[in-house]
This record gives C-alpha cells, structure tokens and sequence, in this order.
C-alpha cells in the first residue's frame, strides 16, 4: 500500500545575501554598459533558485551567461529592428501604420516569448538532477493566444479570465520533471467570479478586502495545481492568509519606499519565502521512480526578450 506523506517546501534566501549579489551586479552592469546583464541574471538565478527546497533538496539553475548573452544580443536586435520600422513610418507621418508595427510587433512577439522562455528555463532547472522540461508546441500556443485575445477584445475583457485560465492550463500542464508531469485543473468561470467579487468587494471597503483578494488568488493557483505519473500524485495547497499577505505587502512597500528602493533585495527573499513556506505539498509519489527524460535546450532569446519586454515568467 503506498504511504501518503508530506514534502516539506521551504525557501532560504536571506536578503544580505542577495543585496551584495544585486549591489555587484548593478556595478558591472554600468561598468559594461549592460553588457554584463547575462551573467548578472546567472548569477542572481542560481542563488535564487538554490534556496528553494523541496522535500528538503534545493533546486538548481544551470543556465550559463554565455548562453543568455547570445540571446540578449538576439532579442536586442529584433527589438531593434522592429523599432526602428516603427521610427520610420512615423517619421514619415504614418501614425497609424507605426502604431500598429509596434503593438502588433510585441503581440506577435509574446506567445513566441512565453513558449521560448519556459522552454528554456524548464530545460535549465532540475530537481535531485532530474531535468525539467516544457513540453508545449508553438503553433498550438499562438493559436490559444491569438483567440484569447480575440474573444477577449470582442467580450470587452469579460472573455479574459477564461483566455489567463486556458494559457495558465496549456503552459503548466505542459511543464514535465523526468518523467512525471504538472497538471492545472482551474476553470474560466471559477476564476472570473472569483475576480468580479474581489474587485466590488476592495471597492467597497475603500481596498482593505485586496488582501483578502489576493489570498483567494493564490490559493486558487495553487490549490488547482499537481503534479502526476500514472496512479501517484502530489498535491499542492495553499496555507497563505489575508493577514499573511497584508503583512507581507505593507511592509514590501514601506521597505521600498524607506531605503529610495535599495531594500528590494529583502523585497524579492520576503516575497519568496512567502511564497514557497506556504505552500503544502502532500500525496502518494516515491520520487526515486523519476527518470530522466526531458532534453536540455540552451536557446535563451525568447527568455531574454521576456525579461526586456517585462512580461515576468510565470503565468
């Protein structure tokens, strides 16, 4: 009979440490030019990504400079180019033309970004040395894009809780670790309702029930998530409070605002820490079962022009 069990997940990251991390980094950063931005993102994401722990083993990044730098360069020069199609016209007064290079440049660009940069990243993260690994096909991803964004548009937004449900489901049901895969199981209606709620209800209390918005929030990601193989399943379920979160928040900003923003080493561990120390991972899987069968990918373009375009990493 399997044995259902627990599987701690903590994160240990301590904000002294990162600041010296952030502080050399910001340096060399203006010392090239930016130039040195690829190995300052190296390096901030393989201590990152150390501190988390899952049943008491940290995760590892091994995604290098050199290959993020070859992708920032890459990403630069699209960026670049489509900006520079964009000064043209409008330089010529084809307003209208230029405008719709640059949106429907980045909207182009940003399902390409999602599926390049969890491909890359997935391929660079491991667990025990067990690779991750995302499985998702483009042309699939910018179709369930494009019409979310569609049905979005001509639904004057209604449609879009259900287009962030479809996106989130597609993306993390196709993220795999060996041999076992995660699997989202949130629903369009679930999440809207819960978002037209959060939204009248901070309204009305003047923004006091956001905190509580934001718990239901998370607690919907999260609780919606697990990860499977055959019959053994780990589930995951959220132990976040609103008052959690309030204290969480309020004190990120005043720390921000108090230090002129060289606080936000302690903002980002703070974060992190709440994050992964309330999340509960329990079920019946022997992780000694998982094998290697995710392949490396080291082309780190689309991860770089996320980063550019600020579009964040996980859905």
């Amino acid at each position: 009979m399997k044995e259902y069990r627990s599987y701690p997940i903590a994160f240990y990251g301590k904000g002294s440490e990162y600041f010296k991390i952030q502080i050399v980094n910001t340096i060399l950063n203006i010392l090239t030019l930016g130039l040195y931005y690829p190995w300052a993102k190296e390096r901030s994401l393989k201590y990152l990504y150390s501190k988390n722990t899952f049943d008491e083993t940290p995760f590892v990044f091994s995604g290098t400079g050199k290959e993020m730098f070859k992708g920032f360069i890459k990403a630069i020069v699209i960026l670049v180019l489509l900006y520079g199609i964009f000064t043209y016209f409008a330089m010529h007064d084809h307003l209208g033309i230029a405008a719709l290079i640059i949106y429907g440049g980045i909207l182009a660009i940003t399902p390409l970004a999602i599926h390049g940069s969890y491909k890359y990243r997935m391929a660079k993260t491991s667990w025990k040395g067990i690779r991750f690994g995302y499985t998702g096909n483009r042309k699939e991803l910018i179709i369930l894009f494009f019409k979310g964004i569609f049905f979005t548009l001509i639904t004057f937004g209604i449609y879009g809780a259900w287009f962030t449900i479809h996106l989130r489901r597609y993306v993390l049901s196709n993220i795999k670790v060996g041999n076992a895969r995660f699997v989202y199981t949130g629903d369009g209606s679930d999440y809207f309702g819960l978002n037209l709620k959060g939204y009248f209800l901070s309204v009305l209390t003047l923004g006091i029930y956001s905190f509580w918005w934001q718990k239901e929030l998370f607690e919907y990601f999260i609780n919606n998530l697990r990860l499977e193989q055959d019959e053994d399943a780990v589930f995951f379920r959220s132990m976040a409070t609103a008052g959690g979160f309030a204290g969480l928040l309020i004190v990120n900003a005043l720390i921000l605002v108090f230090t002129l923003g060289l606080g936000y080493a302690w903002v980002v561990t703070r974060t992190m820490e709440f994050v992964m120390n309330n999340i509960e991972a329990s079920g019946y899987y022997s992780f000694e079962s998982l094998q290697q069968a995710q392949e490396d990918y080291s082309d780190a373009t689309a991860d770089d022009m996320a980063d550019i375009l600020d579009f964040g990493f996980v859905i």
